[in-house]
């Protein structure tokens, strides 16, 4: 029974530390989201860290559109980033758990 525990304890572990780990991979993971028309470009991480924003100068005229552009844009872009982000964890840790009855369950 203690070993069955220790195993289980370095199954845990091991499964922090690939979840760690696949955090940090997604600071390599580039989402990019655009605006319908192409006027404005984002590029963010996986772990939502802006990288780039391309504004065409057409949108430089209105500063309140220019404004909706970003909040849109981004936010797009944020929902995806997030979207990656989450079942890139969730694989990570589900992948490195211990056989415990019911827990597997769980994380489905």
């Amino acid at each position: 029974m203690f070993g069955d525990m220790m195993g289980m304890m370095n199954k845990l572990k091991e499964a922090q530390e690939k979840v760690e780990e696949t955090k940090k991979r997604m600071d390599s993971v580039l989402v990019d989201e655009q605006s319908n028309d192409g006027l404005l470009k984002v590029t963010i991480t996986a772990n939502r860290t802006i990288k780039n924003i391309s504004v065409d100068d057409d949108l430089l005229k209105d500063k309140e559109q220019l404004e909706d552009y970003l909040v849109l844009t981004l936010n797009k872009a944020i929902e995806k980033a997030t979207k990656i982000n989450e079942a890139e964890v969730a694989a990570a840790a589900k992948d490195g758990m211990p056989d415990i009855p019911g827990m597997n369950d769980m994380l489905k």
